[in-house]
Parts: structure tokens; C-alpha cells; sequence
């Protein structure tokens, strides 16, 4: 089975409702090149640096303006919609880095809370603490949709192989880590992440990106990217500004790379001494 899939490229400000309206009109766009499964990237709602300035701005998911937006625009478009991640407000003072994916029908099928927080000490003194903010998750998903097996996950996520290892082996035929990576560690380790998780696993991988200067004053490295089980490069955006990535999937090409080389078959357990 082929069909096309999108990665979206956006700049996301702090302003939630300006960032849901390029949203629109970048699904809307990736919608009438034909994709049928679009992922936008992480915190596609808002890049907030300061925790009160977050907290004033996002919402619970029942009222969030990026999760009502996400459900008309499935169904208004006929697409599966994968929100990579926005901010939710879970009360008590919690937040969750929340993945959201949406059916034709505008129905939200699944949820997934990244796991895994990017607390890292970079040169040039860059610093993230990601757990002072956000609640981690503690749960994987992979889901079963018409076209494929999905596997989610979230930017910081991808340097952890263990968690795509558990997706593939759960019959994962496409892996997502829709990101916010810094513009640093992107120059120097998005690719190769990129493209070792789809070959490690046999899968496709695809994740979305932030891209350019934003008006808390990160900088993020964009390359929006999809890459197919053998370790190619189907379409990469640049590394600034919004984008809409195209690239058509052809699921065969999964059970082919897995074919060639089993590893999955083949790992086998052992002790370390």
C-alpha cells in the first residue's frame, strides 16, 4: 500500500492562536498536495521559555485552542492528524509535553506525555531544564491505524533506542519523533538519529519540526525529515522558516528492508559481567 504522507515545518511563537493559524493553513496545504497522515512538530501551540508566561498562556486538552483546531481540521480535511506535541495544562502546577492524534472523523484516537526530559548542560552555556516545567510520561504508544502501525514518540526521545526497539518489535511500521531540537545538537547529531532509528528498526521514520529564531530566543535547527527503512532520505525541509514535507509511503518497503536484514528476529539475550 503507497500513500503520502507530510512533515510540517512551523516557527511557533508564543502567541497560541497565531501559531494555530499557520497550523490551518499548513495542514490545509499538505492536505491538497494529498497527504493523508500529516505531523506537525513539537510544541506546535507555543515556545514558551518562562513557566509563568506558559502557565498564562496554555489551557487543560478539553479547552486547548491547538487540540480543537487539530479535531475540525481531521475531519474538515479527511486526514489522520498527528499534533507532535503541545502544551497541556494538568493542573496542580503540572504541565505534559502531550503528542495528540486525530482520525477523519475529528475523534482523538490517543495521546502520548514525552518520557523522557531534556535536562542537558551544552558549550556556549546553553542550559535546559525540561522537568522543572513538565511531567514526564510513562507509557509508549503504538497505534493501529488503516494505513500503518505508528509508533509515537518526542524529540528528546530519539536518543533513546530502546523506546523505537519496543515500538518495532510491537509491529511499529513508522516511527515519529516530531522535535524542537536546539539548533547545537541538531548540527550535530539530528540526521544520523534520524536515519539510525529507521535503520536499526526497518521502519519509516518521520518527524516535524521547529525551525529558525523564536520570540523567547531559542533557536532551532528545523530539517523537518522523513526517511524510509533502508536508511534514505525521501524529503528533508531546510533550517529556517515553515515548510510542508512531502513524501509517499509504500508500507512493502518495511517487510523488505526487514527481510534483508532480520535484527529483529535476531536479537537475542545475554548477560553482561
Amino acid at each position: 500500500m503507497t500513500f503520502k504522507v507530510a512533515a510540517i515545518q512551523m516557527c511557533s511563537g508564543m502567541d497560541v492562536a497565531r501559531n494555530v493559524e499557520t497550523l490551518e493553513a499548513l495542514v490545509r496545504d499538505a492536505a491538497a498536495q494529498g497527504a493523508i497522515y500529516v505531523q506537525t512538530p513539537e510544541m506546535t501551540g507555543s515556545l514558551q521559555r518562562n513557566r509563568k508566561a506558559l502557565f498564562a498562556a496554555i489551557r487543560p486538552e478539553e479547552s486547548d485552542l491547538v487540540a480543537f483546531a487539530a479535531s475540525k481540521l481531521a475531519r474538515d480535511l479527511n486526514i489522520h492528524l498527528h499534533i507532535g506535541s503541545t502544551a497541556i495544562d494538568l493542573g496542580d502546577g503540572k504541565v505534559a509535553n502531550r503528542a495528540l492524534v486525530y482520525r477523519p472523523d475529528g475523534q482523538k484516537i490517543t495521546h502520548y506525555d514525552k518520557i523522557h526530559m531534556f535536562d542537558v548542560d551544552l558549550d556556549n552555556g546553553e542550559s535546559w531544564r525540561e522537568s522543572a516545567t513538565y511531567q514526564p510520561g510513562s507509557e509508549a504508544r503504538v497505534l493501529d491505524l488503516p494505513f500503518a502501525k505508528l509508533g509515537l514518540a518526542i524529540c528528546y526521545d530519539v536518543r533513546f533506542p530502546h523506546l523505537f526497539r519496543m515500538q518495532a518489535l510491537a509491529g511499529a511500521e513508522i516511527l515519529t519523533a516530531p522535535a524542537a531540537f536546539t539548533r547545537q545538537t541538531g548540527e550535530a547529531h539530528w540526521s544520523i538519529l534520524q536515519r539510525a532509528r529507521a535503520i536499526e528498526n526497518g521502519a519509516y521514520m518521520i518527524s516535524a519540526t521547529q525551525a529558525g529564531v523564536h520570540e523567547d530566543g531559542r533557536e532551532t535547527y528545523g530539517h523537518s525529515i522523513i526517511v524510509d527503512p533502508w536508511g534514505k532520505v525521501l524529503a528533508e525541509a531546510g533550517g529556517t522558516g515553515e515548510a510542508v514535507v512531502m513524501a509517499e509511503i509504500d508500507i512493502a518497503a518495511v517487510a523488505a528492508a526487514r527481510g534483508k536484514i532480520p535484527n529483529l528476529k535476531n536479537s537475542r539475550d545475554f548477560s553482561l559481567t
